[in-house]
């Protein structure tokens, strides 16, 4: 349970919150960074390990071309400038899961710095500033055992060290728990279209640390910053970034002071606790690594790279709105996924209906999907069959209310709109000659509530209308339904 008492609005709003973000994230790489060893996630402990990894005497590391390439494409969406020379480093700390003692980063000389990306919150704008983006690998995980008991006991999987990371810290511009999640949002969607990584957080291929401060509204300087970790899903980022702003400003209002440290997000009482005093740059002892040369890029390598970005989210977010003439919610809904916008293009090019293709994608296909379980990727349905089925809707083959249930067998058995449709008997009436026949027989059978719409009473068309499709089994296409009946009505 949160252990703040409740400061009121006017109390926190003297108060502005200073927010930077560090993101590790884990590039989607075969092998290590720094040897041939597997990256595959949820294989035995210790399977994914050699000499390199392990930091062994005498074992060298080699850095995997693929991971600086897809580390430069990071960067390079995230406009940052690339630095023809970087260096690794050695960050040397004692941690059980960190076999040599050390784990090789980049420092004073990163791979890129001096970036931004824009956040939206509220329909506000703004750039948010990226100080850097460098490499690093992972070190391996403790997993903990009978820690509510006497039988304490720690065991240690290094099958995750030596896994290649990119860090991204952000300059302190973010003012809300919402522009964070704003932030944290944007460049995961970024690192998924990029193909850099699945940022799948119970997996830890995506964790951020936040330092949060607060000063007083219109103060040029900042204040004394905590670092939060263990933010390992967005509404626990939202939810501790609330919580430490709130202690904060309550500590400075009663007189305290805030110390420099790093906190720890307890989940299950929503709020954070001390872990130990925030280490300093000198604590690490930093030096170069001095098994590893200089990574040296050259301009003709980043162009490379740079041609090799596929259209960024927020460019066919708005290429959507303009090509598609779509409205600017759906358009980011669509764009929120790499897979889901080329569904959807493929989709509104096959049957030339881009508003009515987001609608049935956004609408009717999503919610199949989410109740199954499945993703795009993976869906029966593909953007070929729900465009021709948009097409069946279009020409009045099958009404809208058919199609739906048209597209739920699809989603199941993977059959076309039309061999359902085919198999279903399920094209609509649209013989004129042949409603009116069925129209004159239910008038004929019904002279009370015929003589009722012919007084003058309107809404009995409604019910007429219910009939035929009742006769029909729905199969009537509805507004021709009722141009037949206020014919023969009239008659």
């Amino acid at each position: 349970m949160t252990i703040l008492a409740t400061l009121s609005p006017e109390t926190l709003a003297k108060y502005e919150p200073v927010i930077g973000l560090e993101v590790h994230v884990q590039i989607l790489t075969r092998s290590k960074i720094f040897c041939k060893c597997s990256t595959r996630f949820g294989d035995p402990p210790n399977q994914n390990t050699c000499p390199v990894c392990l930091g062994l005497p005498g074992a060298l590391p080699v850095l995997n071309r693929e991971a600086a390439a897809m580390a430069t494409k990071a960067a390079l969406a995230l406009n940052c400038r690339i630095n023809p020379h970087s260096r690794f480093a050695r960050k040397n700390y004692f941690y059980p899961d960190l076999p040599k003692g050390y784990q090789i980063s980049q420092y004073d000389e990163p791979l890129s710095e001096d970036g931004w990306i824009e956040i939206e919150v509220g329909d506000v704008k703004k750039r948010v500033g990226i100080t850097r983006v460098h490499i690093e690998e992972d070190a391996g995980k403790s997993l903990h055992e009978g820690f509510s008991d006497s039988s304490e006991k720690t065991y240690i999987d290094l099958n995750r060290s030596g896994v290649p990371l990119i860090e991204i810290v952000s300059e302190p511009d973010l003012r809300s728990p919402e522009e964070a999640n704003d932030y944290l949002t944007r460049l995961k969607i970024l690192m998924l279209y990029l193909e850099v990584s699945d940022c799948n957080m119970e997996e830890g291929s995506l964790r951020v640390d936040a330092n949060v401060s607060v000063r007083k509204k219109g103060a040029r300087s900042f204040g004394t910053k905590t670092e939060v970790k263990n933010l390992n899903s967005f509404r626990f980022l939202q939810k501790a970034l609330a919580y430490e702003v709130e202690r904060q400003v309550e500590v400075l209002e009663s007189g305290g002071e805030i110390f420099q440290e790093t906190r720890l997000f307890d989940s299950r009482e929503q709020r954070t606790y001390g872990m130990r005093s925030k280490e300093f740059a000198h604590d690490y002892r930093y030096f170069p690594e001095p098994d590893l040369l200089p990574l040296v890029m050259t301009e003709e390598w980043k162009e490379d790279v740079r041609r090799s970005l596929p259209e960024l989210p927020q460019d066919r977010e708005t290429r959507f709105k303009t090509e598609y003439a779509l409205p600017q919610q759906d358009a980011a809904l669509l764009t929120s996924s790499r897979a889901t916008a080329d569904y959807f293009e493929r989709t509104a090019k096959a049957c030339g209906e881009a508003k009515l293709a987001a609608n049935w994608l956004l609408n009717d296909l999503s919610y199949l999907l989410q109740e199954s379980g499945k993703s795009i990727t993976d869906n029966t349905v593909t953007a070929e069959n729900l465009a021709r089925l948009i097409d069946l809707v279009a020409k009045d083959t099958i009404s809208g209310k058919m199609a739906k249930d048209v597209l739920v067998e699809m989603f199941q058995t993977g059959k076309t709109a039309e061999q359902i449709v085919s198999e279903k008997g399920l094209e609509q009436l649209t013989d004129p000659g042949k409603l009116a026949e069925i129209a004159r027989g239910i008038i004929a059978a019904n002279p009370k509530q015929s003589e009722q719409y012919r007084q003058g009473k309107a809404a009995t068309i409604g019910w007429f209308v219910g009939q035929m499709m009742k006769a029909t089994r729905g199969q009537a296409q509805p507004q021709l339904v009722q141009e037949v009946l206020k014919k023969e009505l009239s008659r």
